[in-house]
């Protein structure tokens, strides 16, 4: 039985993993890229590269050659400028005003931020995709899930592995605040495990939150972080009114049945991962 077609929107630090796996379990892939000097290394690694750029700085024959798979893994994080979110809208819009009948799938790479500091644990109803949102992310999430109905949102915590060491983040800084607080973490291999396991279930049509299930505290996470690559350990600010988040992974390893890699976020700091 054939396998289906993906094409992977953004082949950069979770993509090209994400693709890489992807052809090595026998799908066809597709996969996109700003660079011309990739094109050839998405190909050796037989994903059929695309050079994509937005907005319209793509021949619009290019983006419906790459649509044309039966799903899409929009996976091009936001800019941190907020002068940019309506331009990050149009351009998902324009993706979505692209895509052909025959990709019937959207898996939609979101993150945590959509939450706020409410001091519990966060589970995915406590943020719902809306129009009117006043977090960008929010939005997007409701795009997706209007273009089709078996499309996934996965809202992933804090990245790290790869070339993401979290212990160069904090490194030599004084008066960090919130020692205390949780935080809410997942390494590059579960990343690209999770979306694995959503695209091999065939789980469309739901929302996951995806971070390590274990929390420990910014100061300690942090201090041993940056001691890991023999740096100057960050310095915090005493603990003043706690604010924070704790992200519940239970909904994502209840309906996947899946089991991290790297459920402890310190005990990956010691691993040949980094």
């Amino acid at each position: 039985m054939r396998k289906k077609t993906i094409s992977v929107l953004g082949c950069g630090w979770l993509g090209l993993p994400l693709a890489q796996e992807l052809v090595q379990l026998g799908y066809q892939v597709k996969g996109s890229t700003t660079t011309p000097a990739k094109m050839d290394v998405l190909r050796e690694k037989g994903i059929e590269p695309f050079l994509l750029s937005f907005p319209e700085n793509s021949p619009k024959t290019d983006l419906v050659d790459f649509l044309a798979s039966e799903v899409l893994v929009f996976n091009l994080p936001p800019s941190r400028s907020s002068s940019e979110a309506a331009s990050y809208e149009q351009m998902l819009q324009s993706v979505l005003e692209a895509l052909p009948p025959s990709l019937t799938s959207l898996l939609f790479i979101s993150s945590t931020s959509v939450y706020p500091d409410v001091n519990r644990e966060v589970t995915e109803s406590d943020a719902l995709a809306r129009p009117d949102a006043a977090s960008l992310m929010l939005r997007c999430e409701y795009l997706i899930q209007q273009a089709r109905p078996q499309a996934t949102v996965v809202r992933f915590g804090g990245l790290m592995g790869g070339t993401r060491h979290p212990g160069k983040f904090l490194a030599g800084k004084k008066e960090v605040p919130q020692p205390d607080a949780p935080v809410n973490m997942i390494h590059l291999s579960d990343c690209v495990g999770i979306l694995v396991s959503i695209l091999e279930l065939e789980k469309w049509g739901v929302t996951f939150n995806a971070c390590a299930p274990q929390h420990p505290s910014r100061k300690e996470f942090y201090t041993r972080a940056a001691e890991q690559l023999g740096l100057e350990p960050p310095v915090f600010a005493a603990q003043g009114t706690l604010n924070y988040k704790r992200i519940s992974p239970a909904l994502l390893s209840e309906e996947l049945h899946y089991t991290f890699r790297y459920p402890d976020p310190l005990a990956c700091l010691s691993s040949p991962d980094f």
